[in-house]
């Protein structure tokens, strides 16, 4: 075995063990950015959604969903500024629209769930940029998100909507939820391809950083995509028709969660989660399965996290996501 193998082989089983044997907890619930869920053109329409319903649970996670668009016009959008641009890279350029809801185990009482996470909602513009290099087989994206976190972010009203008309139990804790605050988050995220055998197999390397007044930590991993899949650092040649699988294990270092700990610039909520409490080492692992063609994209997902908190339990969450090349 060759020393670059060898490398590979180890990175693997080390990110692979500290996810799913951590006892910590975090979660980006949607990467819209990562590789292989790459749309493949420079012009498209997606639309993402996961929920615990998914895995027949409804605990600790309403939803969260995304509506994303990419656009060269989208270039002229002044906040691109911000943005991290590299050298003679293809550019994507895109703007979407996310929203996200967290609840305690028990959503029918009216009381605070003293031990359990609190509930939150958040509503963020996310601007964001992807350079990806052919020459070196890497991918370089940056984004910045505004947005608030609070009541103003409507989760409550969502929840409670969706549970009465499905005749679910009505959320009555939402009054405790984290209150209002502004949401501004800058992220960086860098992927690198370790290996690659024909159009069968990819391995690439994972590493994100995000500071803001939503979340400050970092993530580290790798993803692996099998089947039929293109190469998305190769110009021409790509088929229209794929049909893969992928495994993504991540470990997060957490610095700061508003949704748990409540929003850097207001601390009137009646309950967060105190600082000594927040797991600081997180696991994650995301699977699934992806289907494209030349102008459609389509993708089932399951998601396992570890504890966010001390008191915390391990997570399960789905997902959907459907997409237009145009």
């Amino acid at each position: 075995m060759t020393h670059d193998k060898m490398y590979v082989l180890i990175l693997f089983l080390s990110v692979l063990s500290s996810c799913f044997l951590s006892n910590d907890g975090y979660a980006q619930k949607i990467d819209n950015l990562a590789s292989y869920r790459a749309m493949d053109k420079e012009t498209y329409f997606s639309f993402s959604y996961v929920n615990d319903f998914f895995t027949a649970r409804d605990q600790n996670y309403i939803q969260r969903y995304s509506f994303e668009v990419a656009h060269p016009t989208l270039k002229k959008n002044p906040l691109n500024y911000l943005l991290l641009k590299k050298g003679s890279s293809q550019r994507l350029y895109g703007l979407s629209l996310e929203h996200m809801g967290f609840t305690p185990g028990n959503i029918a009482s009216s009381e605070m769930q003293q031990g359990d996470r609190p509930f939150a909602s958040a509503i963020m513009l996310k601007s964001f940029l992807v350079n990806t290099n052919i020459n070196n087989k890497s991918r370089l994206s940056s984004s910045l998100s505004l947005g608030v976190i609070g009541p103003i972010a409507f989760g409550e009203w969502m929840q409670q909507s969706i549970h009465k008309a499905t005749g679910n139990i009505i959320p009555e804790g939402w009054p405790n939820q984290i209150q209002n605050d502004v949401v501004i988050n800058y992220e960086v995220a860098h992927e690198k391809q370790l290996y690659r055998y024909k159009n069968i197999f990819a391995l690439r390397s994972n590493a994100l950083a995000r500071l803001g007044t939503l979340h400050t930590g970092a993530q580290f991993g790798i993803n692996m995509s099998v089947g039929i899949i293109n190469n998305p650092f190769k110009i021409e040649g790509n088929r229209g028709f794929q049909l893969y699988l992928y495994a993504q294990p991540l470990v997060h270092l957490v610095g700061y969660d508003a949704t748990l700990q409540g929003g850097l610039f207001n601390n009137t909520s009646n309950y967060t989660i105190e600082n000594k409490g927040v797991n600081r080492v997180v696991g994650q692992g995301n699977y699934g399965i992806v289907l494209k063609t030349k102008s459609i994209y389509m993708e089932y997902c399951q998601s396992i996290q570890t504890k966010e908190h001390k008191s915390g339990t391990f997570y399960r969450w789905g997902g959907v996501k459907f997409g237009i090349v145009f």
